[in-house]
């Protein structure tokens, strides 16, 4: 009788040769200009090799290995026999070699995951020129920019350990350092797209990006640039209102969706911010429209000041914050909020979303999510006068300023029955 569920191996067979014809299509394109009898392997070949893989994982592991071993010895032998030309090059033998191991994986994991691997190969491959590109106009401060980062992400933020310590459990060594390695990534983000978009348009783009995971760590790096950018300082200080601005309307969204009776308040506070925010950061950004002819000096991509007074700042503020917990307990939602919204608006907005309805109506609701949004704004304002202290500092940190003045205006006219809501 004849089943019609396709046996698991008959799928990894498949899988295997796809795979392996996948990774045939960019070696034989890379190749198809080559003469007759000069070319290791195609199209064809490949789609063979992962074939034999996927029988190998079909076979016992002896007569696997053994059957594996002899593919790579054919895969040296035409290595040996490229070399001979004027162009040496291992890649089409490693390309080889693992097309084996994807018609392993294809039979004896999963057919999925082999064919992942097949089309993470056929990218990698296929981006030879750009990637030689890249690495030609690389400069010593960069690779030493990358190697920092690397240590900060991939080394030091895996050993440290993802549990509570200290007084009331505030502090998590990992999400602490988290905020390091988000501040270093931005700021690299930031190198890059001012080096290839221009450092005014970088610096805006990146800073609208990054906002949406963490307006706090985009003026934490953009302040740190104020110091040495004295060039594009108009379109830095933009770049940090328009961070707080993308604050403002994120915090509005995820009240939308998740305490929608907040809303009606909280935007009596956030609309002004928003206006005043944004008139102000592009009257600051045109009046230094004449400077834009002038060649803009990048600054190190790397300076772990800032990244490191933030992480120091979230950690002594999740202190404050459990203490407040602890010691009013729900009777000081807003002071709990507040501080909370310190190092996250969007934590702040989740709590309040978890409590019941019955323990704030609409209006309170928003009026107390206000709280952490001007709190953390008042924050992001001495955090640019510190970092970049002198004139710079302080008018950049001007839009924040009268960011949180509006928004306490509109609160006012709402408490003094001017406005209503």
């Amino acid at each position: 009788m004849v089943s019609g569920v396709v046996p698991a191996s008959l799928t990894g067979l498949i899988a295997a040769l796809l795979g392996g014809l996948i990774v045939g299509l960019e070696r034989g394109w890379r190749q198809r200009d080559a003469r007759d009898g000069t070319r290791v392997s195609g199209v064809r070949s490949f789609g063979l090799l992962g074939l034999a893989g996927g029988i190998a994982g079909l076979l016992p592991n002896v007569v696997a290995a053994a059957l594996v071993l002899g593919v790579a010895a054919l895969l040296a032998v035409g290595y040996r026999l490229s070399a001979r030309s004027d162009a040496l090059s291992a890649t089409t033998a490693i390309a080889g070699i693992l097309t084996v191991a994807i018609g392993l994986v294809a039979v004896r994991q999963s057919a999925t995951v082999a064919l992942g691997a097949a089309g993470a190969c056929f990218i990698l491959l296929s981006a030879r020129r750009s990637l030689h590109g890249l690495l030609k106009g690389l400069t010593e401060t960069e690779i030493e920019a990358v190697a920092r980062f690397l240590l900060v992400a991939l080394v030091v933020l895996p050993l440290l350990p993802d549990a509570q310590f200290g007084p009331y459990d505030a502090w998590n060594p990992r999400k602490i350092w988290m905020v390091v390695v988000l501040v270093a990534a931005l700021s690299f983000a930031g190198y890059v797209a001012a080096r290839r978009m221009g450092s005014e348009r970088g610096t805006l783009v990146v800073a609208l990006a990054g906002a949406i995971v963490s307006s706090t760590a985009v003026t934490a790096d953009l302040a740190r640039r104020l110091r040495s950018e004295s060039e594009t300082r108009g379109a830095l200080s933009a770049g940090i209102a328009l961070a707080s601005i993308v604050m403002f309307v994120r915090v509005q969204v995820l009240a939308a969706l998740l305490v929608p009776r907040a809303l009606p308040s909280l935007m009596l506070a956030m609309a002004p911010a928003t206006l005043v925010a944004g008139g102000l950061a592009l009257l600051g950004w045109w009046r230094q429209r004449d400077d834009r002819a002038a060649p803009t000096r990048i600054g190190n991509p790397f300076d772990f000041g800032p990244a490191l007074l933030l992480a120091l700042s979230v950690a002594v503020l999740s202190l404050v914050a459990r203490w407040a917990l602890a010691r009013f307990g729900d009777g000081g939602i807003a002071v709990v909020l507040g501080l909370t919204g310190m190092m996250d608006v969007d934590a702040a907005v989740i709590t309040l979303s978890g409590m019941p309805q019955t323990s704030l109506g609409g209006v309170q609701a928003g009026l107390v999510l206000s709280v952490p949004v001007l709190a953390n704004t008042a924050i992001k304002a001495g955090m640019t006068m510190v970092i970049a202290p002198g004139r710079a500092g302080l008018a950049a940190a001007i839009p924040l300023l009268a960011a949180l003045a509006a928004s306490l205006a509109g609160l006012a006219l709402w408490y003094w029955g001017i406005v209503a809501i």
